[in-house]
C-alpha cells in the first residue's frame, strides 16, 4: 500500500492542475455565450450556412443542366410548331375538298331537279323497234361510261348498268338519265359526309398540334427565361458551358389566318391558328 500511494500521489497535484484548466476554459467559454451570444451565433451560422451551401462545381454542373435542357425544349417546340403548320395545312386541304363535293353535289341535286320535272311531261312518243331498243341501249351505256369516266359511279355500279342488273335498257332515255342522275347525287352525297368526317378528324388533330405547340413554346421560353443566369455563372466559375436554345417569341409567326367555312360542315367553327 505504501509503494502504491507513494506511486499515485506525487500525479495527484499535475492531474488536479489539468482538471481545473479545464474547468477554467469551460467557464470562460460559458462565460462568453452568455455575454457575448451574438458572435458566436453568427460565426457558428455562418460555418454551417457554407459547409451546405452546394460547390462552385454543383452550381456549375446544375447550370449546364439548365441550358442543356432550354435547348432540348426549344428543338421541341420547334418540332411541334412544325407539326401543328402540317396539320393545320391538312385541315385546310380537306376543308378545300369538302366545298368542292358540296358544289359537286348542289349541281348533281339541280340536275335531279331539271330532270324530274322534265319526266313528268309527257314522253314522246317513238315506234318500239329492235333499233330503238339498240340505240336506248347504246345511249345507257355511253352514258355510265361518262359517268364512270368522271368518277360519279363506282366500277361496280358500272357493271351493274351495262350487265343490266338492276336496270331496263328499253325505258326512254329521259328516264334513264333521271335514274342515272339519282344515283349520281346520292354517291356524291355519300362522298360528301365523307369528307366531312375528315375535315372534322383533321380539325381535331389540328386543334391538338397547335395546343402541344403552345405548350412547348411557354415551357421554352420560360427556360430559356433561366439560361441568361445560367451563362453568368458559368463564367463567374470560369467553366465551359453549353449552348442555349433559342427562344420563340409568341408573335414570331403569323396570326390566325381567316379561312373559308361551308355551309355544312365548318360554320362558326374557330380556324386553327397559325405559327
Amino acid at each position: 500500500m505504501q509503494t502504491m500511494f507513494s506511486t499515485v500521489l506525487p500525479d495527484v497535484p499535475q492531474a488536479a492542475g489539468i482538471w481545473l484548466a479545464l474547468l477554467a476554459v469551460a467557464a470562460i467559454a460559458v462565460a462568453a455565450l452568455i455575454v457575448r451570444p451574438d458572435r458566436f451565433r453568427s460565426v457558428f451560422g455562418d460555418r454551417i450556412s457554407e459547409a451546405a451551401r452546394p460547390s462552385s462545381f454543383e452550381l456549375a454542373e446544375e447550370a449546364r443542366e439548365r441550358a442543356r435542357y432550354a435547348q432540348e425544349v426549344a428543338v421541341a417546340a420547334e418540332r411541334a410548331v412544325t407539326t401543328a403548320e402540317r396539320r393545320r395545312a391538312e385541315w385546310l386541304a380537306a376543308q378545300e375538298e369538302v366545298e368542292q363535293t358540296w358544289r359537286a353535289y348542289e349541281a348533281a341535286e339541280e340536275d335531279v331537279r331539271r330532270l324530274a320535272a322534265a319526266a313528268a311531261l309527257p314522253l314522246p312518243r317513238t315506234v318500239r323497234t329492235p333499233a330503238e331498243y339498240a340505240d336506248r341501249e347504246r345511249w345507257l351505256h355511253r352514258a355510265a361510261l361518262d359517268a364512270q369516266w368522271r368518277q360519279e359511279i363506282t366500277v361496280e355500279q358500272l357493271s351493274d348498268i351495262l350487265g343490266h342488273r338492276g336496270w331496263d335498257p328499253s325505258r326512254h332515255p329521259v328516264e334513264q338519265e333521271l335514274l342515272l342522275k339519282r344515283l349520281v347525287r346520292a354517291n356524291l352525297l355519300a362522298r360528301q359526309q365523307t369528307a366531312r368526317e375528315r375535315e372534322q378528324a383533321a380539325w381535331r388533330a389540328a386543334e391538338l398540334a397547335t395546343a402541344a405547340a403552345r405548350s412547348l413554346r411557354d415551357e421554352a421560353n420560360a427556360a430559356t427565361g433561366r439560361v441568361p443566369e445560367a451563362q453568368s455563372l458559368l463564367s463567374t466559375v470560369d467553366l465551359s458551358g453549353a449552348t442555349t436554345g433559342q427562344e420563340i417569341a409568341p408573335g414570331s409567326r403569323a396570326a390566325t389566318e381567316t379561312t373559308r367555312e361551308t355551309a355544312t360542315v365548318a360554320r362558326g367553327r374557330a380556324a386553327v391558328p397559325a405559327y
